[in-house]
């Protein structure tokens, strides 16, 4: 399963949706995922990539993690697996 596969698969099962009805344009509001949701997510996608996502909960707007939709997600989560096999 590939890392865009994996990362729509933990998101949709936080907003309790079919891995096909996540695309990548959705944004977590779009999804009905919520500030709870969002943190869940961050901690499945971080024990299944072994990753550490630069994320502050606290306030996400000052967060270098980009979490605007789907696609900038995988892209995050791509760079930071790139970067710990570096």
């Amino acid at each position: 399963m590939s890392v865009q596969d994996k990362v729509i698969e933990i998101i949709a099962e936080q907003a309790v949706l079919e891995p096909g009805d996540v695309t990548l344009d959705s944004t977590l509001e779009d999804l009905g995922i919520d500030s709870l949701g969002l943190v869940e997510s961050i901690f499945a996608i971080e024990e299944e990539f072994d990753i550490s996502v630069p994320f502050n909960a606290n306030d996400p707007s000052e967060s270098d993690f980009d979490i605007s939709n789907v696609a900038s997600i995988i892209a995050g989560i791509q760079k930071l697996i790139a970067e710990q096999k570096a």
